[in-house]
């Protein structure tokens, strides 16, 4: 697991709002959240980024996916409509270097978004 943040909540080493878990997906409400709902969904395998992901990890990424529509649904914001985001690296606005999807809704978002 990795030493970060997002590694100790996937470990249970720091308690977070869960609102999903598996074997190798945590989903977590933030803590500073920038919609009404804003959930974060990553996987338990410490990957730092986006673009450090292999082919290995293809499972995975999708599974991060399904599980973003998953809470989505659960949060009750999928009709209405939510935004999935993965930001990679510094300059878009990566500040955890533990590979997460935000899950953002319940209000209406704006184009373009940064």
């Amino acid at each position: 697991m990795s030493d970060t943040i997002f590694g100790k909540i996937a470990s249970g080493e720091i308690p977070a709002d869960l609102v999903y878990k598996d074997e190798d997906v945590v989903a977590f409400r933030d803590i500073s959240p920038q919609a009404p709902t804003h959930l974060l969904v990553i996987p338990r395998k410490p990957i730092p980024t986006l673009d450090a992901a292999g082919p290995e990890d293809a499972e995975l990424l999708g599974k991060l996916l399904l599980v973003a529509a998953q809470v989505a649904r659960e949060a009750g914001i999928a009709e209405r409509g939510y935004r999935t985001v993965i930001n990679c690296n510094a300059e878009a606005g990566q500040t955890v270097f533990h590979l997460h999807l935000h899950v953002l809704g319940g209000r209406p978002m704006q184009w373009p978004p940064g």
